[in-house]
């Protein structure tokens, strides 16, 4: 868990498109760690991808960190898929139901309707991640992607979105053949999203106090 969380702490620069002053928070780089130590991806690569900071971070099977970067999700704050979602046009999604879900998926490249080979993420909810396009100039997508802040990035149907150059240089080659993505959630609890990081953290937590007392006595 150890060197998860030293590589997750320390991204690549080659492939490192964060902002320089954002920092990744301590509940991505945990469960970075203990995806490596429980081995939970069964030596996939894998991405952890915090939607309230609008970070992707991507891991090799090896659990190597390959690239971080920002990205864009669902305009619509919330966790679930709406039924029948997979089903319905882009213009057809309700407001509320563009959302990018939480959980464990696992994922890889396939057919799609409209736009070729993609990048699944969550195939029965049609989630996938694509590079960012211009699509509709109003959208502004490439500059929100490119802005500092993270209150910028819910924007898309459900969709994730990374600059072309991230897609191309990590996503594309690094799940080739498939992967597991773990999305935090906006509002859902964690411990009802991630059931068994969030009981292998407080196990390590009550360890470590346990230890404290013991070499204080």
């Amino acid at each position: 868990m150890a060197s998860a969380e030293d590589a997750a702490a320390q991204p690549v620069a080659a492939v490192d498109q964060l902002p320089s002053d954002q920092e990744v928070s301590s509940t991505v780089i945990e469960l970075a760690g203990w995806v490596v130590a429980t081995r939970d991806s069964e030596g996939y690569p894998f991405a952890v991808i915090d939607k309230a900071a609008a970070q992707i971070l991507v891991f090799g099977g090896d659990g190597r960190l390959r690239g971080a970067a920002p990205g864009l999700f669902g305009s619509a704050v919330g966790d679930h898929a709406a039924p029948g979602i997979a089903g319905l046009a882009l213009r057809e999604i309700p407001g509320r139901d563009r959302t990018t879900p939480a959980g464990r998926f696992v994922g890889g490249f396939g057919p799609s309707v409209d736009a070729g080979r993609v990048l699944w993420v969550d195939y029965d909810s049609a989630v996938s991640m694509h590079p960012t396009a211009t699509g509709v100039p109003a959208e502004r997508r490439p500059e929100r992607l490119a802005s500092p802040s993270p209150d910028d990035n819910r924007i898309t149907h459900g969709c994730i979105n990374v600059s072309p150059e991230f897609y191309e240089q990590i996503i594309r080659p690094t799940f080739e053949r498939g992967g597991v993505f773990y999305v935090l959630p906006d509002t859902a609890p964690l411990a009802e999203t991630f059931p068994e990081f969030v009981q292998s953290r407080a196990t390590t937590q009550r360890n470590d106090r346990r230890g404290a007392r013991a070499a204080h006595q």
